[in-house]
């Protein structure tokens, strides 16, 4: 199994101590924490993107330029590149060039994305914003893999004999598709031959498990090899400590923060206590033990092979997500490794 570290550098308050840092230090926080986990041997580190409070995640791509530059093997991912807002030309030369400044450790992960301010900046509404996927993601893949391209599109003009540059390192991309709840995601991706990034994170493992054996059905439909099929997770929360009540205790603070900020924004509350999260929800928060044994349970529903983990600290000190993190790579990590081969990510010929 391979583990990322995800952030969609949310910028709020602090929930224990109400501090707010500014954005050019909060900006520098997520660049420090992928080089730490470089450093503790997580195998990736993803940038999502959004384009409204209280997120700062607007320019993935320029998040990780930085991060590129400051890491050696650190695999750079995107959860995810909304390319149902944005010109598939300008997101190829934005991921070509990254591609080739951090020498081919890019790892694109694709979906139509969400949120009100998205459509009111990008005028994308819920009418067009699968075809404006659907058709963002052939485009770009059409762009990456061939040196001249003529396209009619119906969001963006022709293009006619189009050369762009620069051409990318690696000569044909992995694309993931990240999905919450959405079939068309994951439809796309079986019929290209595809992986597929389930969110994993509002609900407990079932309407996502659904979706995944929907994805394995379109897969075989499309008459690929069902052995082929890659699938990968995400979690709802992250805290390891020696006991699993020292975990629920710490963690305690940052859940009563997420229920307040769902209750506010009027998104839908799943989970009303901490022990029903940790219970439920895909939140990896206990002992190293508790955390292999709901990770292997999950498995057994999703048959995930990837994972990504929250990097935000969200109430802890540094320190404390610091031993966190260290905690997981040296009791969780390895047993999941030995437990769940991961098979790579290169593209599925």
């Amino acid at each position: 199994m391979k583990f990322l570290l995800l952030s969609l550098i949310t910028h709020q308050p602090d929930p224990v101590s109400g501090e707010v840092l500014d954005p050019a230090t909060r900006l520098r926080e997520v660049v420090d924490t992928a080089v730490l986990a470089e450093q503790l041997g997580f195998e990736g580190f993803a940038v999502g993107e959004r384009h409204e409070r209280p997120f700062l995640a607007s320019a993935p791509p320029v998040v990780l330029s930085n991060i590129a530059a400051r890491t050696t093997t650190l695999e750079l991912w995107t959860g995810v590149t909304t390319l149902s807002l944005l010109d598939p030309v300008r997101a190829f030369e934005d991921y070509s060039t990254l591609d080739n400044l951090s020498g081919g450790r890019l790892q694109l992960m694709i979906g139509k994305g969400n949120g009100t301010a998205q459509a009111d900046l990008f005028h994308v509404t819920p009418g067009d914003q699968w075809d404006r996927n659907r058709e963002g993601y052939e485009l770009f893949r059409a762009l990456w893999e061939n040196e001249t391209v003529t396209w009619n599109a119906r969001f963006r003009p022709p293009l006619v004999d189009a050369v762009t540059v620069p051409r990318p390192l690696q000569p044909r991309l992995t694309i993931w598709h990240g999905s919450a709840t959405s079939r068309e995601s994951v439809d796309l991706a079986a019929r290209y031959g595809d992986p597929v990034f389930s969110a994993n994170v509002t609900n407990p493992v079932e309407p996502y498990a659904d979706l995944i054996d929907h994805y394995r059905e379109r897969w075989e439909a499309y008459g690929h090899d069902p052995a082929k099929a890659r699938v990968g997770a995400g979690t709802a929360g992250l805290y390891v400590a020696r006991t699993s009540q020292e975990a629920v205790e710490r963690y305690r603070p940052l859940f009563e923060q997420r229920l307040a900020f769902a209750r506010d924004t009027g998104l839908p509350v799943v989970f009303e206590t901490i022990e029903d999260f940790v219970d439920r929800s895909s939140a990896l928060i206990g002992s190293p033990q508790q955390v292999v044994e709901k990770v292997l349970r999950y498995h057994e529903r999703l048959g995930h092979e990837v994972m990504h983990l929250t990097a935000d600290r969200g109430g802890l000190s540094t320190a404390e997500q610091r031993a966190s993190l260290e905690l997981f790579q040296a009791e969780v990590a390895p047993a999941l490794r030995s437990a769940v081969p991961e098979r790579g990510t290169a593209p599925v010929a």
